[in-house]
């Protein structure tokens, strides 16, 4: 595919748009409690909505969804409570030391991270083993109030065929070309907009570019690549 350009009113065009013609995922709430959202954001990596939730509440039926509590669970038992979320040896694993070290660095709360400039708070929160880019960017959109766009496969997709993105580069590329086009208040709303229509239509094997309503501005229509 070929570099694509896109004007920020045309950006804005698409994102009106979307809102016209989608519904919003809701597996992650906003404004919900930030170390919730950072065990949720853990437990979906690889994971379908379906099996992430059911693995969230069956962890929180046995626990109280603590730094606290996580952190001096028996190991398998976390383990056990979100099998069905997959990988779950190793999101057990991140959990327990993602909540060891909210309770040694942080006081037991993520609090102290929301006073930090967003570059800085996502720095903070991914010196914790097993949190990246994306498991960052969910806690500080979703829960901490801070300005910045997680991108996940489907946002990573749709953004680079519609010229909102680069073609090439990887995730901070994608992350910073959307910040470029759009507004901060708007951020959450692209990034649940984007994920919404990659699901339905702009998917990855054969998108449905008739039925897209957007197609009118996508460079890559009728590309799959």
């Amino acid at each position: 595919m070929k570099t694509h350009t896109l004007t920020e009113a045309c950006a804005q065009t698409i994102l009106s748009t979307l809102k016209d013609t989608l519904s919003f995922p809701h597996l992650v709430k906003a404004s919900a409690d930030p170390f919730e959202t950072l065990v949720v954001t853990i437990i979906s990596q690889n994971t379908a909505d379906t099996n992430t939730e059911r693995a969230f509440k069956k962890l929180a039926t046995h626990f109280k969804i603590t730094p606290q509590e996580l952190a001096s669970a028996e190991l398998n038992e976390i383990e056990e409570c979100i099998r069905i979320g997959g990988l779950y040896q190793n999101k057990a694993r991140t959990i327990q030391t993602a909540s060891k070290i909210i309770l040694e660095k942080f006081g037991g709360t993520l609090k102290p991270i929301s006073l930090l400039p967003v570059e800085e708070a996502r720095k903070a929160l991914m010196e914790i083993p097993g949190v990246g880019p994306k498991t960052a960017d969910v806690v500080l959109l979703f829960s901490l109030g801070k300005p910045t766009i997680p991108v996940d496969t489907h946002i990573n997709r749709v953004s680079r065929r519609l010229g909102l993105a680069p073609c090439e580069g990887g995730y901070e590329d994608v992350r910073l070309s959307l910040q470029s086009f759009f507004k901060p208040k708007d951020y959450l709303s692209v990034h649940l907009l984007l994920i919404s229509h990659g699901r339905k239509t702009c998917k990855a094997r054969n998108p449905h570019c008739n039925a897209c309503p957007v197609n009118t501005y996508c460079p890559s229509k009728g590309v799959t690549a």
